[in-house]
């Protein structure tokens, strides 16, 4: 299953977000979506999702246009987006979130032991990284076969993001994660990249493709100095 734009516009009010961007998702395995505020990566998320409409273009999901379904039903299929904000219901407790999500929710708690003494916590009371986590769990009891998630790892220390994208990248389905920089723990993982600059695809290949590039691109200054070694 793939799920992909096809020359997708997205209009806010005067100003497009989109400029007729064609990207492409794999069945399994991991999507990133690089750029700066404003590159168009999140709105990219949301028109895959259905909660932002195209002005022009297609979303395709496993060879079927679903431009004109309704998000309630992309989700009903199995497709889940976890956003940026907003995530979680903060007046439940953390335990009241993940059964909403599930009735059995172990497997949330192997990938994030840390929410199970915060069960009984409502949910906004808990701290940013937190609320991802949390956020994640849901995601993760839903079983998608697409998962789109805004920023991941957002608040996170270190070592839980980079369990985070480990849990991400064992997922059997499809998931499009979206990001500002590409995330340190995707370094030495196999990964497609999309590239976002201003509402345009700058850049659309392999993750080890677009960190050589990146290498290649760097003044002399800005690499690692090499220290030839002393005469023996």
């Amino acid at each position: 299953m793939t799920i992909a734009l096809r020359h997708a516009r997205v209009r806010y009010g005067p100003l497009e977000a989109l400029h007729g961007i064609t990207l492409a998702a794999p069945s399994r395995g991991l999507t990133v979506l690089l750029g700066r505020n404003g590159s168009g990566r999140t709105t990219a998320l949301r028109a895959l999702a259905g909660t932002v409409p195209l002005s022009g273009g297609a979303v395709v999901w496993d060879g079927t246009d679903v431009t004109r379904m309704p998000a309630h039903e992309r989700a009903r299929r199995g497709l889940c987006l976890v956003p940026e904000r907003q995530a979680v219901f903060g007046s439940l407790t953390v335990r009241e979130n993940l059964e909403l999500a599930a009735p059995s929710y172990d497997t949330a708690l192997a990938a994030y032991p840390r929410l199970e003494p915060l069960l009984a916590r409502r949910a906004g009371t808990l701290s940013g990284g937190e609320q991802r986590m949390l956020a994640l769990s849901r995601a993760l009891l839903a079983r998608a076969r697409v998962l789109l998630v805004d920023e991941p790892a957002q608040g996170m220390s270190p070592a839980v993001a980079t369990r985070t994208y480990e849990v991400l990248a064992a997922l059997d389905a499809c998931v499009v994660v979206a990001e500002q920089r590409m995330p340190p723990a995707l370094r030495d993982r196999p990964a497609l990249v999309y590239e976002l600059r201003r509402g345009a695809v700058v850049f659309g290949g392999e993750a080890g493709e677009l960190l050589r590039r990146e290498a290649a691109a760097r003044t002399p200054w800005e690499r690692p100095a090499r220290h030839p070694h002393p005469p023996g």
